[in-house]
């Protein structure tokens, strides 16, 4: 009988397909799955009794390539089975960097990188030098070659301008990245027309990436950006992923349906179409999405400028105070982070309206106020969508599970969202034992199987034999999210044991320090 390295023994094996599971046990030899069947032996055994053995999961959709460097570890990543990481995501990558000195960033208060590199290629030799505990896929994002081509300004590309943001998306291709991404209500991504943003997906497609996009509306003109999306892709014959899809703000809650019936249409005639989802009824992202474009073109450094100006500032308040009256509230708008300045220090946690209320103001002019406070790096939380509408999005079968999360330790500062702690807890928890909205089988499909094909990792997302040996023990009825808005820093519970690439990274419910994670390519 064949001898395995680590046996993973009698656990209900849910292989990431959909189908049924079934009690197996799970052979793992170097970095590959060598056996799945009965009465395996191994040197080192993993007791999967009454638990469910899955591929690690696939997080689509993670901003972790601007905190992986600082945190390698990855801490709340491991505690929720994730062993696969795409990042690059909504427009932002570190990668190309004109000018060191002001590379482009999130629009979140700080980042936890060296900028020591130029391109696509030094940032993988640098993440491949902090030796993570995850695998990563690196997207490089639009807004990030627009601001190295074109800086912060709100206009088109010249033709040769045009060839050099090609040539970057060529580069990154060449460097292994995956995908392109789009972030269109970010500044400078929002500058970028149509036109722009189809020359550039041309580019990705030829070099087989995906083109994934925060799209350009997710308020009162979604099923517009959803259209958009797809005729983009269409047009550029490429595969797109819709990212976090969501309608925010009281008179759009339900439009996700019509965003739905949108991407059936694509689908049904031929257009390779997906998307994916938190579940969580609140996003995050910085204060600065929420202004008018014309604002912040030049990037922050304009925006303070601006905001310095009386009159200039009140314009910005009230394009922002027309945003309260129609589609945002900004009593769902929530300070989580807070840049350079000690203004509003004492207030994280705190609403645009308590702050209103409190001061006997505005929200737009605290709104201002804040930015002006705090260099324009404001990171909030937004609560903004329905419940019946994240539902909605998971059960469809073409949508995966995906974070939009960033925090890999497991304490520090500050009130961030709480999905990059739960995200996957929280879908098995909450939406698979709870709700019933999902099987088993089928929120393990989202979030493996699918998310994988989708960036060509032929050889993860399922368990089978020869496959990479990306694997997670858990227990389906105990597996939980503990991180709450109010007090987000708190680990999910119920995941036992986690192999990446053959390496226990998670033993007995607790991370081993060892680190087994790859920058990983694509087959294409």
């Amino acid at each position: 009988m064949t001898e395995h390295e680590i046996v993973v023994r009698g656990g209900l094996v849910v292989d990431g397909t959909g189908e049924p599971g079934r009690v197996a046990d799970v052979g793992v030899t170097g970095d590959r799955i060598s056996g799945i069947g009965t009465g395996l032996r191994g040197g080192t055994v993993v007791d999967a009794d009454g638990l469910a053995v899955t591929p690690g999961f696939v997080d689509l959709h993670s901003h972790a390539d601007f905190t992986l460097q600082g945190s390698p570890h990855a801490t709340t990543q491991l505690y929720q089975g994730v062993t696969t990481l795409l990042t690059g995501n909504c427009g932002f990558s570190p990668f190309p960097v004109a000018d060191r000195s002001a590379p482009h960033r999130l629009p979140m208060p700080e980042d936890r990188l060296s900028w020591t590199w130029d391109d696509a290629a030094g940032f993988r030799r640098a993440v491949e030098a902090a030796t993570p505990a995850v695998n990563v896929g690196l997207q490089v994002g639009h807004g990030t070659i627009r601001h190295a081509v074109l800086g912060g300004e709100d206009r088109p590309p010249s033709p040769a301008e045009l060839d050099r943001m090609r040539a970057w998306v060529a580069e990154a291709a060449r460097a292994g990245a995956l995908g392109l991404s789009s972030g269109l209500i970010y500044a400078p991504g929002l500058f970028g027309s149509p036109d722009e943003l189809t020359e550039l997906v041309a580019e990705a497609a030829r070099h087989g990436l995906l083109y994934s996009t925060h799209m350009r509306n997710e308020t009162d003109r979604l099923a517009e950006a959803v259209a958009e999306a797809i005729g983009t892709a269409e047009r550029a014959g490429a595969r797109l992923e819709i990212s976090h899809l969501k309608a925010m703000g009281r008179p759009n809650h339900g439009a996700v349906r019509t965003a739905l019936s949108l991407i059936d249409d694509a689908r049904a005639r031929g257009v390779d179409v997906t998307a994916d989802v938190y579940p969580y009824a609140a996003s995050s992202t910085g204060l600065t999405s929420r202004l008018a474009p014309w604002a912040i073109d030049g990037g922050p450094e304009a925006l303070l400028t601006r905001l310095a100006d009386p009159q200039t500032r009140a314009r910005i308040a009230e394009a922002l105070r027309a945003r309260f009256v129609e589609e945002i509230d900004p009593g769902g708008i929530v300070l989580a982070d807070l840049g350079e300045g000690d203004r509003y220090a004492g207030d994280i946690g705190r609403s645009l309206a308590e702050l209103a209320a409190r001061d006997g103001g505005d929200p737009a002019d605290v709104a201002m106020e804040v930015l002006a406070g705090h260099r324009a790096q404001v990171g909030i939380v937004n609560h903004a969508m329905a419940e019946d509408d994240v539902e909605t999005v998971l059960r469809h079968p073409v949508v995966s599970v995906a974070s939009d999360g960033w925090v890999l330790d497991a304490a520090g500062d500050g009130v961030p969202h709480p999905r990059s702690f739960g995200t996957f807890a929280r879908v098995l928890g909450r939406y698979v034992r709870e709700r019933g909205v999902l099987t088993l089988e089928e929120a393990v499909r989202k979030m493996t199987s699918l998310p994988a094909s989708r960036i060509g990792l032929d050889d993860r997302g399922t368990l089978r034999v020869g496959a990479a040996a990306d694997v997670v023990v858990l227990d389906p009825s105990g597996v939980t999210d503990r991180s709450t808005y109010t007090e987000p820093w708190q680990l999910a519970e119920g995941v036992q044991a986690v192999l990446v690439n053959g390496v226990p990274a998670v033993l007995d419910g607790a991370t081993t320090g060892r680190t087994g994670g790859r920058v990983l390519s694509g087959s294409r």
